[in-house]
């Protein structure tokens, strides 16, 4: 069991970090973005979503060979079509707690066709099961190979557990965050834009030729409210942001 756990924690860390370093990537690069934004809830270089992702492709991988189906080909097919369902069904459940409970969306599908409340769509479920196909075809052999050999480092084990204790406080500085804007969004009835939000304190910043903080994106001469009185109302009225 204790293994089992190492294991994840490990994946945990390594999926978060590989996230950060995709979306960092994706939405500046696919994006043709001028402004690099640091991606996701967290401070820090990471993106929880995908270490929960990596976790459950190496889950579900893990237990393939059960799956009662006789061909091996047809039990790799069944299980990257697994994998796309549970990374979208992942994707959709931390989407909707972020709308419903904090009033923030941390992502927007809105303009892609069949998507289910900007939460979810065909297209990146396709993506998902792309990259479930990649790590259940070509990574996850060599995963298992290297878990066996890191559950053995003491030194990857501190250094993941160092990970674990400043990704605890990082959280935390987040909610507190997130419960601020969560009180602007209610008293406004808006939604809020978590990387819009960045972006405009960063524009905002670059006007007045200050620096803007990559790891502390809210940070600002300007108070977190006066950005997003400025982006989400008019005076006299408000402006709706759904």
């Amino acid at each position: 069991m204790m293994e089992i756990f190492l294991t994840l924690a490990y994946l945990f860390f390594i999926g978060s970090v590989l996230g950060w370093v995709l979306e960092l990537l994706f939405r500046n690069l696919c994006h043709r973005s001028a402004q690099w934004i640091n991606p996701g809830f967290c401070t820090g270089p990471y993106v929880p979503l995908y270490g929960f992702g990596l976790c459950i492709l190496y889950l579900l991988a893990s237990i393939e060979h059960h799956l009662p189906l006789p061909s091996p080909f047809w039990r790799s097919a069944v299980t990257i079509v697994i994998m796309g369902v549970a990374m979208t069904a992942l994707e959709y459940v931390a989407g909707i707690l972020c709308l419903r409970i904090a009033k923030v969306r941390l992502w927007d599908y809105s303009e892609q066709w069949g998507n289910i409340q900007g939460i979810i769509c065909p297209l990146f479920s396709l993506a998902w099961a792309v990259l479930g196909g990649i790590y259940d075809l070509l990574v996850h052999p060599r995963v298992e190979i290297a878990m066996n050999i890191l559950s053995h480092s003491q030194g990857f084990t501190f250094f993941v557990g160092l990970f674990f204790g400043v990704f605890l406080v990082d959280v935390g500085h987040s909610i507190q965050l997130t419960a601020k804007l969560k009180k602007f969004a209610e008293e406004n009835a808006v939604i809020l834009r978590y990387e819009s939000i960045k972006a405009h304190i960063r524009t905002a910043q670059s006007n007045r030729s200050l620096r803007f903080h990559f790891f502390t994106p809210f940070r600002s001469v300007r108070s977190l409210t006066e950005h997003l009185r400025e982006m989400y109302t008019i005076p006299g009225k408000s402006r709706k942001h759904r």
